[in-house]
């Protein structure tokens, strides 16, 4: 990878024909398509990273006759837009993805669970579906997809409070273990991919997992796709080689003037301008699902931290006490501090209390609070004080 720049890819916008890709594939032994995607080292483009082929393996031991395969397009981190595109551009090679999923797992029904905003795709999506399904036919594939829909809620991107809303409950977090590929959807095996990975999938079946290893880096395969926006001249969707650094990708994206780059949206990193050469963009430093949002000198980053901060009080479920009470109280002190009521003393007890937060909350979101927390109070402490 280029010191100066980093490299642009064109494969998840790449036009492929489903049927195709199932030539490949509908001769072949589950665990033969599960190897191949291990083979990848293809990790979920969520953001959590966990091996894809590892957790389609974990499904396929599972001896239960009703399976399931999710596709989680509950598209709702701030500052991430990528998902939408994809759905939009090529929608056929999510349904493919899915399809490969539950061949290997041995699957026969798939949701897409939609974000609520997104509702402006069902269209399209479901003229595609029609398309799909009668390529399933052709293949003798007994396997089927639905749309279900999202209302708003934040925390049903976490994949056990998106069971909870697909099966009519309120949309909370339940306890792990057991995990879905034991007991997901209907207390069934389920495997819940990201839009994205599952796209990937198709790719590395495509081409094979060799190809997909010429990019990135031996901890982060492969490309991704970032939603960027913020202070840069070039908004939009790209996708890119991991394994970058920050000021590689600052210098392709960057006003000439970039302070901090939140990678991940809230529930992600800041990373300030001194770190930008050390900082990998990859799962060996920052991980991302896709928001790369750039701040220049002119933005505050205590309003930023602000910000987020009144984001996750209002999105957090309420279910567990760290995370409900840790929520307000983070917001509450910043704003003392930063009207002189506490001094900067106590931004190190809220610190410690994010860190509690990380440990004791229930699910990713009051567990992840901290993490933009953590790096603006620590790079960014002059801004915050009264």
């Amino acid at each position: 990878m280029s010191s100066q720049h980093v490299k642009r890819v064109d494969l998840i916008f790449e036009k492929i024909e489903c049927r195709d890709v199932l030539k490949k594939i509908v001769d072949m032994e589950p665990d033969a398509i599960s190897q191949e995607i291990l083979d990848s080292d293809l990790k979920g483009r969520g953001g959590a990273g966990f091996p894809t082929g590892l957790k389609w393996r974990f499904a396929a031991k599972e001896k239960e006759s009703i399976k399931y395969i999710i596709c989680n397009a509950d598209e709702g981190e701030p500052g991430t837009f990528k998902d939408r595109e994809i759905l939009d551009q090529v929608p056929g090679k999510v349904f493919c993805g899915m399809a490969i999923a539950g061949k290997a797992i041995g699957a026969k029904m798939g949701y897409v669970y939609l974000r609520g905003e997104y509702k402006f795709l069902i269209p399209k999506l479901n003229k595609e579906l029609i398309e799909f399904h009668k390529t399933m036919d052709e293949f003798n594939q007994n396997f089927r997809i639905q749309i279900r829909l999202g209302s708003g809620a934040y925390i049903c991107g976490e994949e056990s409070a998106l069971f909870e809303s697909m099966e009519g409950k309120r949309g909370e977090p339940r306890n792990k273990p057991p995990y879905p590929t034991t007991s997901g959807l209907f207390g069934k095996p389920t495997v819940i991919n990201n839009v994205e990975t599952l796209v990937h999938t198709v790719m590395i079946m495509n081409y094979g997992a060799a190809h997909f290893r010429e990019l990135g880096t031996k901890d982060s395969r492969g490309s991704k796709v970032f939603s960027i926006s913020g202070d840069t001249p070039k908004a939009g969707i790209y996708e890119l080689e991991l394994g970058m650094t920050v000021d590689e990708f600052v210098n392709d994206f960057g006003d000439g003037d970039t302070k901090a780059v939140q990678v991940g949206g809230a529930s992600g990193f800041c990373v300030p301008r001194k770190k930008f050469d050390e900082t990998i963009i990859g799962f060996e430093g920052v991980p991302t699902g896709g928001s790369m949002k750039l701040f220049n000198s002119s933005r505050s980053m205590y309003n930023v931290l602000h910000n987020y901060l009144d984001f996750f009080t209002e999105e957090s479920c309420g279910q567990c006490t760290p995370c409900r009470v840790g929520c307000q109280q983070l917001l509450k002190g910043v704003e003392a501090v930063k009207q002189g009521e506490k001094n900067s003393k106590y931004l190190d007890e809220l610190v410690k209390l994010a860190k509690t937060m990380k440990r004791a909350s229930k699910c990713g979101l009051g567990q992840s609070v901290g993490n933009a927390f953590g790096s603006i109070v620590e790079n960014f402490k002059e801004e915050i004080i009264y």
